[in-house]
């Protein structure tokens, strides 16, 4: 699978894979947060695109062009303003241009949202997705104010994009349904005992009990233990992503047919 992107007007965008960590998470009481293995995987499920530069941005709560207004940090002596994010659409929305034209193998569309687990105060980031396997067109990013008169600040190289690619048609073939627990016994045998160790695990810990605490929180699910106590073969606790690279020019074969 390859994911091709190709840098425009002489700008190649700051793309990263997204990294599991957020500040947030760190930031609670023992980091707890990066226990929640969803979180972690969620997190890196893909690339961002990074911020070229820092600006402030302040949205006084009008539909018009002129209602946002946005400045470079003063720190910031960089005068390029054309890697400043503009007021394209009104009405609140914060527009970024990409400069990168993307390209997925066939059917295969590249969905395009805000930083995964990064709340920003102010402001959020709309989600889209794209048919990147066939259009020559580019994408711009859209943040959208929640509300007038906050100045929202990015960073230099701070992620305002996410994206990942779909295989187009998976949703339309899923087939969602119903059913009763019954009618897997071996699941809900499964499901009945890890609820009960789950329980006796927290009233453990409300109780004190010495392995409880050791323990601190319930492994089996960011290990991949199963219900008999094996492991799943394909758990992951993290994801490699590869970083977006240079590929070799092609070869001239031409030359190679004159005897060059």
């Amino acid at each position: 699978m390859r994911l091709i992107c190709y840098p425009l007007g002489g700008r190649t965008p700051k793309i990263r894979p997204a990294p599991q960590r957020r500040p947030w998470m760190d930031g609670t009481p023992e980091a707890f947060a990066n226990r929640c293995l969803p979180l972690v995987i969620a997190n890196s499920h893909g690339w961002e695109i990074l911020a070229p530069r820092g600006f402030e941005a302040r949205w006084d709560g009008g539909v018009g062009l002129a209602s946002i207004q946005v400045r470079g940090l003063p720190e910031d002596k960089s005068k390029d303003n054309e890697h400043l994010p503009i007021s394209h659409f009104g009405s609140g929305v914060l527009t970024f241009h990409v400069t990168g034209l993307f390209r997925t193998e066939p059917s295969y569309d590249l969905y395009v949202t805000g930083p995964v687990n990064r709340p920003k105060d102010g402001i959020m980031a709309l989600t889209g997705v794209v048919e990147t396997d066939w259009t020559p067109a580019t994408f711009t990013m859209n943040w959208l104010f929640t509300h007038p008169g906050v100045t929202v600040r990015f960073e230099n190289d701070e992620p305002i994009c996410h994206i990942f690619p779909v295989q187009r048609g998976l949703l339309e073939r899923t087939e969602p349904e119903f059913r009763d627990l019954g009618q897997d016994p071996d699941l809900k045998e499964a499901h009945a005992a890890w609820s009960a160790s789950r329980a006796g695990f927290l009233q453990g810990l409300k109780a004190k009990e010495v392995e409880a605490l050791k323990k601190k929180w319930e492994k089996t699910y960011f290990q991949g233990i199963m219900a008999d106590g094996g492991k799943y073969p394909e758990h992951r606790t993290k994801l490699a992503l590869r970083h977006f690279a240079r590929a070799p020019a092609p070869v001239d074969s031409s030359k190679d047919d004159q005897g060059e």
